[in-house]
């Protein structure tokens, strides 16, 4: 009779598994070997205390010092820095998706770190034992592929704090009857001599408040424009494979630097796909289908991947319309969906996000593209 590798792993070899509950204050381990189990509390971020426990944990329940440990957690506030710790300490790690555990559909349901802990090693013994589908698991990025995304997602929050600032000056003054633009190096001298309906200057505590926002917001703008200088410069030596993705992405007509460079280090970069449904989960543009019976119909999109290149794709599906109009789905937008209505537009412009997503990382890996695509001229 054939096995599984995982059933014929877990014949073949005895080993302990380990199911991490993290919290802020405090980790809650639970050990097993598939007969007896072992529950301990370590201190949050004690690495120390909790290779100490692993340690007695194999002794208590009459394991070899040698025996392997399979161990998972679910991916939250702590990062990867846990996981890699682990693997580096020899012990097989898995940062579980919390979205795909299965839970109790009731309308109240017991909920506590040491029923959520039991819960992780019945199912990592079960995933261990060769059942499918038990969990998600995490796909983790090498520490270099993570540092990369910390620049576009700084911009990304001084582009959403400037926004914030202006609006609030704009909302101050406005108060006052004072319609000005939040922008330009005299602002403050504008600020400083306008006059209100009755002649008189804007009160004294509101123009200081304003000045605090606005060096705020002067300070926001020089490290955004600092960022996207270096960003260029980066991009001129192009000293590594991502970046050179993000400038072949770039001579495509409608794709801009941000576009190419969110794409490439969220997901091109570092992730590879066997085929294109992956992809598409990758970025939640998958379907939901709804079937019970006589009853069948579409949920929409999944939206259980990263909300960011999604997000991006959608945008990047308005402006390929606009700026490929030539282009083999550009066409196929336009006639299944191009007269119709707003909301109609709204749907077709998702299924175009999906398939420009799987024509852009074709053309990554083949640097073909399809019939009526126009390239920037070199």
């Amino acid at each position: 009779m054939a096995t599984t590798p995982g059933k014929q792993c877990d014949e073949e070899s005895v080993v302990m598994y380990m199911a991490l509950e993290l919290s802020n204050s405090s980790w809650v381990v639970l050990f097993g070997n598939g007969d007896r189990t072992r529950r301990r509390k370590v201190g949050a971020g004690d690495v120390e205390a909790l290779m100490t426990e692993v340690a007695q944990a194999k002794a208590r329940l009459g394991l070899d010092a040698q025996t392997p440990v399979l161990s998972c957690f679910e991916a939250g506030r702590d990062g990867f820095w846990l996981h890699r710790y682990l693997q580096a300490q020899g012990i097989d790690n898995r940062v579980v998706d919390s979205s795909s555990i299965a839970v109790d559909r009731r309308a109240r349901r017991a909920k506590t770190d040491r029923i959520d802990v039991e819960a992780l090693l019945s199912m990592l013994r079960r995933q261990h034992g060769g059942e499918r589908k038990v969990w998600s698991v995490v796909r983790v990025p090498s520490e270099d592929a993570e540092a990369q995304r910390h620049w576009h997602r700084e911009r990304t929050r001084l582009l959403k704090e400037g926004t914030a600032l202006r609006n609030s000056i704009s909302s101050l003054l406005i108060t006052q009857g004072a319609r000005l633009a939040v922008k330009g190096k005299d602002f403050m001298a504008q600020v400083a001599a306008y006059r209100r309906w009755d002649g008189t200057p804007l009160p004294a505590a509101l123009i200081e408040r304003v000045a605090r926002e606005w060096a705020r917001l002067e300070l926001i703008t020089t490290q955004r424009r600092q960022m996207d200088a270096e960003r260029r410069e980066r991009l001129a030596q192009g000293d590594d494979a991502s970046l050179r993705q993000v400038t072949q992405l770039m001579r495509l007509r409608g794709v801009g630097i941000e576009s190419a460079w969110v794409l490439v280090m969220e997901l091109f970069g570092w992730r590879e796909f066997p085929n294109r449904r992956q992809l598409a989960g990758a970025a939640g543009l998958t379907p939901t289908p709804f079937q019970s019976g006589n009853m069948a119909r579409d949920q929409g999109i999944s939206k259980a991947g990263n909300r960011r290149v999604r997000a991006l794709l959608i945008e990047l599906a308005w402006m390929w319309v606009r700026h490929q109009p030539d282009n083999v789905h550009t066409r196929w937008f336009q006639r299944r969906f191009g007269h119709g209505s707003a909301r109609q537009r709204r749907i077709g412009i998702v299924a175009l996000a999906r398939r420009l997503l799987i024509e852009l990382w074709r053309y990554l890996r083949t640097g073909t593209v399809s019939d009526g695509t126009l390239l920037m001229a070199a």
